[in-house]
């Protein structure tokens, strides 16, 4: 393994080259390197301004046309129009306010800041390519160093640091004289060249040379919306002066990253992934290799500033401190509610209640057996990398000072995710943020603050209406939902909706097979417009059938290292939410070109197999095709049309053929032993004209689901057998590992204690088998309710590439298939993409692109859209969520619901009409007249919670059917609507 150190010497000549001098370590052996620069005195300054420059500057693709304007904005300290050039730390800590549409035109990215931001934060560096190949906020990257003007010497005993800043100071002492030369003689006005820098050293430098320099926020002050872009200014900047200063100390110190590597590499540390529990926001876990469990991390001083998603190091705690997962729901807003957020003193009383709801859990796991054995514990030492993203939320309205000052104050702001801590920021508009959904950046998390630091980034409009509450929750999800760039829609088919299925003589039919004689038909959900696939069936002579599952062919309108296919695998897939659709692809192929419409002609990508009556596969062929589907049915609708005994029409009887053959081959999945799951699914109504959610039911599932489900994964199974005997090392796949039996150590032991059933877990067979024991002759919703515990039970599936695993790892576990990948919908998954291009090079449609030969390559593209596709599984669930609440706004609903699990203070009733989980805490059980806190009883062996009200006994057990009133309120903490439910007794 190399390593390349920065230059440690640099030299130039006047005959235009220069030398740098690189010590590289190869093998424990140090060599030097010298490489020579060839500096150029035509590298242009891309000013309209410059008419030298526009004559000399070289031809070739490499140059842009020239970006600067001619008439650049002025501000009140720069009338005649300014030029910015930010150093590095400004494209550090400020590129919101930078990406922000009404500011910051005309900007130089230097060559030397460009590398160094590229060192130090990839995600940022990403961004700012984004801006320099924008053509509308004018970002020109100028090669300095390359320049013989502007490449500037590293002086002995000079830090890189500081030969940076004279890079910097050098380009902008060079672009104004370089300028005043090009506009000398004329009436031209010239443009200010502006410096950014936070750096007092580097401006006291830049002014003594005569260079217009001044910090962010100096220059933001005389922008025309000062207010909203001094907030979105990184408060990690102030932060700096800040730890200057001092303060008291409140967490641990991170362990150093060699003291991490060493402790992770001997087994004396672990590293993981940190998760905050979803009731109790001082306790979190993290799933290391070394335990079978995971390490439970209690307590705001071993969490350590960790946040939720971040990869982190833990280091466990002595033995007399390890203790069972707290039994008591805890949430932050009880418990923190009179902070404030100008200071972190008087946390200290929250700190205190902390520690002694820890010791009351102590004292409660050594006086009583009950507890069981106490579980390891551990706390974060370090952290690897931080997670941090966008975080949507609103101001907590009683963190906002009373004055009607227009001052700066800080302020709490809540996020919509339970498990993120309040973030503080600072900000000018607190009086205007009240009441709206906003979007925020963490900058910080240091010692001496209680909670981390963070900015303003932008408003997302009212709390509650339907536009900010979409556009929060993708944000909070990471979806990707701008408009697709001009790039992408220019690789579109120039005829646009009128793209036809060519006549067979043109070369796009070679290796296609007609099949627009065949009686296929497509069955999906009400309303689908980007349908991907399609089915037929028909006798053969020989007494089997022929059965057809068709799949729109994405990859004959989006090819490989295009736009559009960079564009589809950054998405990775469709994301649906109640009331819209954010695409992979651009509506024209999604819900036209490629869409398995009826009545029209499409390409398509088929899989045959040759069936017997028993559903035994005969034989199956691939091959790119070209279809015409004679119908389009809602499930629903195929339902009626195959009870329909009158109905004795070829296409009928090719889905009734279709039915009994699904039928057969589900039989065999769970003879084999496939898992039949449940999560809560729910259709929400709404009013035809305003879209608004009237009502809330539950999805219905008819036996014409499963008809399409089956063949589906028949065609998954297929494929994935096809592109692994071709591609052993690279085919795009899909697996479901088997749960650690501990997972579900827990479902067990209440399945035993609550109702004398066993769950047995040694295989996917024995739990679909045990799974379907577990009824409850009183209530037939039980074994559904058992069926949505085991889900939560499980590992998810994932993506892979073929080489990155033995082949007994490829075993889908839910579906006990051996191997399984996703074909199915190209138009909306990218995964599928990707296995037809491999499917086509296996049968030798077509060529395999070089990059599907690539191991590492794939990798990164299945770690993305594992990512996506887990994201869009969460929005999708939160849009559902938001609806239900939008619902029931308003409305009184009795409903029966089930105990789901119990706390020492309070339980979660799940009520299966609306697909919603709900807590109800132990205190808000006291009846009215009562003067008393509610006494309790609880039992965690035999999960009961004995509650007296005052006026009565009330037991409440594990997996009991209740009655509950469901009514609404907007939730404070997290500003959305919120399910509120009370035991009727």
């Amino acid at each position: 393994m190399t390593s390349l150190k920065r230059s440690l010497a640099d030299s130039k000549s006047d005959s235009g080259f220069a030398s740098k001098v690189f010590l590289r370590s190869t093998k424990g052996k140090c060599v030097k390197v010298v490489r020579e620069l060839y500096l150029r005195e035509d590298i242009p300054c891309s000013s309209h301004l410059c008419i030298p420059c526009t004559a000399t500057a070289p031809a070739g693709a490499d140059v842009r046309p020239f970006v600067l304007s001619a008439t650049p904005a002025g501000t009140a300290a720069y009338k005649n129009g300014h030029y910015l050039i930010p150093d590095t730390n400004i494209f550090l800590y400020c590129m919101d306010i930078i990406e922000h549409k009404s500011a910051f035109y005309d900007v130089v990215v230097l060559q030397t800041v460009l590398e160094e931001l590229r060192n130090r934060s990839l995600p940022l560096y990403n961004r700012l390519r984004g801006l320099t190949s924008s053509e509308d906020k004018r970002f020109y990257v100028f090669h300095n160093e390359f320049r013989k003007e502007t490449y500037v010497t590293r002086l002995p005993e000079e830090t890189i640091n500081d030969r940076n800043d004279r890079a910097v100071r050098k380009a902008c002492a060079w672009y104004k004289s370089h300028l005043e030369e090009a506009v000398a003689g004329s009436k031209t006005r010239l443009p200010e060249i502006v410096m950014l820098t936070d750096d007092k050293d580097n401006l006291a430098k830049a002014r003594a040379e005569g260079i217009a320099c001044c910090n962010i926020k100096e220059y933001v002050k005389g922008l025309e919306n000062a207010d909203e872009l001094l907030d979105m200014i990184s408060a990690a900047l102030e932060n700096q002066e800040a730890k200057a200063a001092g303060g008291e100390m409140l967490y641990p110190e991170y362990y150093s990253m060699s003291k991490m590597n060493t402790g992770v590499k001997a087994g004396t540390m672990h590293q993981g992934i940190f998760n905050v529990s979803t009731y109790n926001f001082l306790e979190g876990s993290i799933s290391v290799p070394s335990f079978n469990r995971p390490l439970i991390i209690l307590g705001r001083e071993n969490i350590n500033r960790a946040v939720t998603g971040d990869l982190v190091v833990v280091e466990l705690l002595p033995k007399d401190q390890w203790k069972q997962p707290s039994s008591k729901i805890v949430e932050e807003e009880s418990l923190t509610k009179n902070d404030n957020p100008e200071t972190d003193q008087p946390e200290q009383i929250e700190t205190e209640q902390e520690r002694k709801a820890l010791v009351d859990e102590a004292k409660k796991l050594q006086g009583s057996n009950a507890e069981g054995k106490p579980q390891p514990t551990a706390k974060v030492v370090g952290v690897v990398k931080r997670n941090w993203r966008y975080y949507v939320g609103h101001v907590d309205p009683s963190s906002v000072s009373k004055s009607k000052s227009r001052g700066q104050q800080t302020v709490f702001l809540l996020p919509m995710d339970k498990r993120i801590p309040k973030i503080r920021i600072r900000t000018r508009q607190a009086s205007e943020l009240m009441g709206k959904r906003i979007v925020v950046a963490i900058d910080s998390w240091d010692r001496t603050s209680r909670y981390p630091v963070g900015h303003f980034v932008r408003s997302l409009g009212e709390l509650e209406t339907k536009e900010a509450e979409t556009e929060a929750l993708l944000l909070e999800y990471d979806v990707q939902y701008r408009p697709f760039p001009k790039a992408v829609l220019d690789c579109l088919p120039s005829e646009g909706h009128d793209w036809k299925v060519p006549d067979m003589s043109d070369p796009r039919w070679k290796g296609r097979v007609d099949y627009r004689d065949k009686l296929i038909c497509s069955i999906d959900p009400p309303g689908c417009q980007d349908i991907d696939d399609a089915l037929h069936a028909a006798p053969l002579p020989n007494g089997n059938y022929e059965v057809g599952v068709h799949i729109a062919d994405v990859t004959h309108f989006v090819k490989p290292d295009t736009p559009m296919d960079d564009e589809a695998a950054s998405r990775g897939t469709t994301v649906y939410l109640v009331d819209k659709r954010i695409d992979m692809l651009p509506m024209l192929l999604g819900t036209d070109l490629c869409s398995l419409k009826p009545y029209v002609e499409r390409f398509a990508f088929s899989t045959i197999w040759e069936i017997t009556p028993d559903a035994d596969i005969v034989s199956v062929k691939f091959s790119k095709s070209a279809i015409a589907s004679r119908e389009a049915f809602s499930y629903e609708q195929a339902q009626i049309r195959i009870d329909d005994a009158s109905a004795q029409d070829d296409l009928t009887k090719g889905m009734r053929t279709l039915l009994m053959l699904s039928k057969k081959l589900k039989q065999k999945r769970m003879d084999a032993g496939a898992l039949n799951l449940a999560s809560p699914e729910v259709r929400i109504e709404a009013e035809s004209e305003t879209s608004d959610p009237i009502d809330v039911k539950t999805k219905q599932m008819l036996e014409t689901n499963s008809l399409v489900e089956e063949f589906m994964l028949l065609a998954n199974i297929s494929v994935a057998g096809k592109i692994y005997e071709a591609f052993p090392q690279t085919a795009m796949l899909r697996r479901h590992g088997a749960p650690p039996a501990t997972n579900f150590e827990e479902l067990q032991k209440q399945l035993k204690t609550r109702k004398g059933l066993s769950l047995r877990v040694d295989s996917s067979k024995a739990l679909a088998d045990s799974l379907d024991e577990c009824v409850d002759a009183k209530d037939p919703f039980f074994n559904t309710l058992v069926r949505i515990l085991a889900t939560r039970c499980m590992l998810s599936a994932e993506y892979f590439c073929s080489g990155t695993q033995a082949y007994p790892e490829f075993r889908h576990y839910g579906l006990a298939s051996e191997i399984y990948t996703h074909f199915t919908s190209p138009i909306r998954r990218y995964a599928d993409v990707v296995a037809h291009r491999q499917l086509a090079a296996a049968i030798e449609y077509e060529q395999l692109h070089p990059s599907l030969h690539s191991k590492s390559k794939l990798e990164a593209v299945c770690k993305n859209i594992n990512v996506r596709h887990r994201n869009a599984q969460f929005a999708g669930r939160a849009s559902v969520e938001y609806y239900v609440g939008q619902a029931l706004k308003g409305r009184l609903a009795q409903e029966d619901g089930f105990v789901m699990k119990i706390f020492s203070n309070g339980f979660v009733v799940f009520v299966p009409r609306f697909g919603i989980e709900g807590v109800i805490k132990v205190k808000e059980l006291s009846e009215v007249g009562s003067a008393h806190e509610p006494k309790t009883e609880f039992d965690d062996e035999k999960y009961t919670l004995k509650v007296d009200t005052g006026k009565r006994e009330v037991l409440l057990e594990l997996f009991e059917k209740i009655t509950v009133e469901i009514t609404d309120s907007k939730d404070e903490a997290t500003g959305k609507r919120k399910i509120n439910m009370k035991l009727l007794m």
